[in-house]
C-alpha cells in the first residue's frame, strides 16, 4: 500500500532579502524571517514535527542543501 509523502518545508529567500518558510504547494510563507539562520531554525523544527524532508536555498534561489527527517524510503543502510 503506497503511503502518501508529505510536502517539503523549504526557506527561501524573498526579493527584500528576507528569507521565508514555505511549505510546498502553497502560495503563502508560513513565516519569514531576517536572518536566514533563524529561518533554518524554525523549519527544521517544522520538518522534524511533521516528519518531512527540509530544502534550504541559498541567496539565488538555487538549492543549498536538503534533509530528510521522515521515514527514508531507501533499503540501504547508511
Amino acid at each position: 500500500m503506497p503511503t502518501m509523502r508529505q510536502p517539503a518545508i523549504t526557506v527561501e529567500p524573498r526579493p527584500d532579502a528576507r528569507w521565508a518558510v514555505q511549505t510546498d504547494g502553497t502560495q503563502r510563507a508560513v513565516r519569514v524571517f531576517d536572518r536566514k539562520q533563524d529561518a533554518v531554525s524554525d523549519a527544521r523544527t517544522r520538518a522534524r514535527g511533521r516528519g518531512t524532508e527540509l530544502v534550504i536555498k541559498d541567496e539565488r534561489g538555487r538549492i543549498q542543501s536538503k534533509d530528510s527527517h521522515g521515514r527514508d524510503p531507501r533499503a540501504v543502510r547508511g
